[in-house]
């Protein structure tokens, strides 16, 4: 702050024996008071902002990786639905369906793998099983990660709230300057006019 805002006392310049202040706001000298202040308060906002946007980021990737991590259950359990329900068999697979390997490929963006068996192509698409055992192995770890993302997401969005409140107070702090100065200027031009 030290940068954007300086303080020169003026020469001889003293009310009731209160020295007088001039003021070089982001390098422009001749500037009262309220310019610093309101100076100060904009450039606080400016840096929220910034932190904001970053967090705001931040949130929207969590948001992406909640939402995939959705689909990556979703196909699984499509895949286990496809399973003998009368076997209880661990080693018993699903139909060769596009799911279980969208469900890999997606599931392997985020360091999560699931184990899948025959995979075969089929027009640029990949189709593959899944055993029972790896199918409820790969929902556990996915529903963990799913968890873990939803926590940190739901943190996130609550500093980002924070961050949010903080820029609009610093805008209003930097609003309700300039109306005091500008009322303090009408004030003293009537008092000087009589």
């Amino acid at each position: 702050m030290a940068d954007l805002i300086k303080a020169t006392e003026i020469a001889g310049g003293a009310v009731y024996g209160v020295r007088q202040m001039s003021y070089a706001v982001a390098g422009v000298s001749g500037k009262d008071y309220a310019d610093a202040l309101t100076a100060a308060a904009f450039k606080e906002s400016v840096s929220i902002e910034s932190a904001a946007s970053a967090y705001s980021a931040v949130v929207r990737q969590r948001q992406r990786k909640v939402s995939d991590l959705g689909v990556v259950l979703a196909d699984i359990a499509y895949a286990i639905s496809t399973m003998n329900p009368k076997s209880n068999a661990t080693d018993k697979k699903s139909e060769k369906c596009t799911q279980v390997f969208e469900a890999h490929e997606l599931a392997y963006q985020y360091g999560i793998n699931i184990s899948y068996g025959d995979l075969e192509w089929s027009n640029g698409v990949g189709k593959a099983t899944i055993t029972y055992a790896n199918a409820t192995r790969s929902q556990n770890d996915v529903q963990y990660a799913l968890d873990m993302e939803d926590n940190n997401l739901q943190q996130d969005m609550i500093s980002l709230q924070s961050f949010i409140a903080k820029r609009d107070n610093a805008f209003s702090t930097a609003a309700q300057i300039i109306k005091k100065a500008s009322k303090a200027a009408d004030s003293t031009i009537g008092n000087i006019v009589g």
